[in-house]
C-alpha cells in the first residue's frame, strides 16, 4: 500500500515535467500523453524495486527507452500517401512561432537516439556525464550524438544555425 501511494505522489508531482520531456521526444503532445501513460503503467510494475533516491531517473530511462521503441515500430512501417505536415505560420505569426516550427520539424527528423541526447542535454540541462548514465551509454556515444544531431538540425533548419553556437543547443 505505501509503494502504491508513494507512486501516486510520484505521478502528481512528476506529470506536467514528464508530459514535457515526452513532447520534445515525440513532437507531438497525443503521443507525448500515451508515452508518458505507457512509461508509469511500466514503472508502476517495478515500483518496489526502484531506488527512491533514484526514481526520476529511473521514469526517465524509461521513457528514453520507450520512445526509441517507439521510433524503431514506427520505422518498420509504411510510409503514409500523404503525411501531414506542420504549416508554417503565414506573414501574421511572429519570428518566434515561425522558428519553433521550424525547429520542431527538424527535430522530428532527428532519429530518436539524438533526439533523446538533446532532450536530456540541452532541455534538461544534463551534463554529458549524467546524460551517458540516463540514457544507458558511453559518454563518447553523448557526445558523437550531440554532435551529429547538432550538425542535421544546422542542415535540416539553416535559418536557426544564428540563433544557436557552434557549442550550444537551440532551447
Amino acid at each position: 500500500m505505501a509503494d502504491r501511494q508513494a507512486f501516486d505522489a510520484y505521478v502528481r508531482e512528476r506529470w506536467d515535467p514528464l508530459l514535457r520531456t515526452a513532447a520534445l521526444l515525440t513532437g507531438d503532445p497525443a503521443s507525448a500523453e500515451d508515452l508518458v501513460q505507457e512509461t508509469l503503467v511500466r514503472a508502476a510494475r517495478h515500483w518496489h524495486r526502484v531506488d527512491p533516491g533514484a526514481v526520476d531517473a529511473y521514469v526517465r530511462r524509461v521513457m528514453y527507452t520507450r520512445s526509441i521503441d517507439a521510433w524503431r515500430w514506427r520505422r518498420r512501417q509504411p510510409d503514409p500517401v500523404d503525411p501531414v505536415r506542420h504549416e508554417r505560420p503565414g506573414a501574421d505569426g511572429t519570428d518566434e512561432v515561425a522558428a519553433r516550427v521550424t525547429l520542431v520539424d527538424a527535430l522530428s527528423r532527428l532519429t530518436s537516439r539524438q533526439r533523446a541526447v538533446l532532450v536530456a542535454r540541452f532541455y534538461e540541462d544534463r551534463t554529458e556525464v549524467e546524460t551517458a548514465r540516463v540514457l544507458g551509454c558511453s559518454v563518447s556515444t553523448v557526445k558523437s550524438q550531440t554532435r551529429h544531431a547538432l550538425s542535421r538540425l544546422r542542415e535540416l533548419a539553416p535559418e536557426l544555425a544564428p540563433t544557436f553556437g557552434r557549442e550550444e543547443a537551440p532551447r
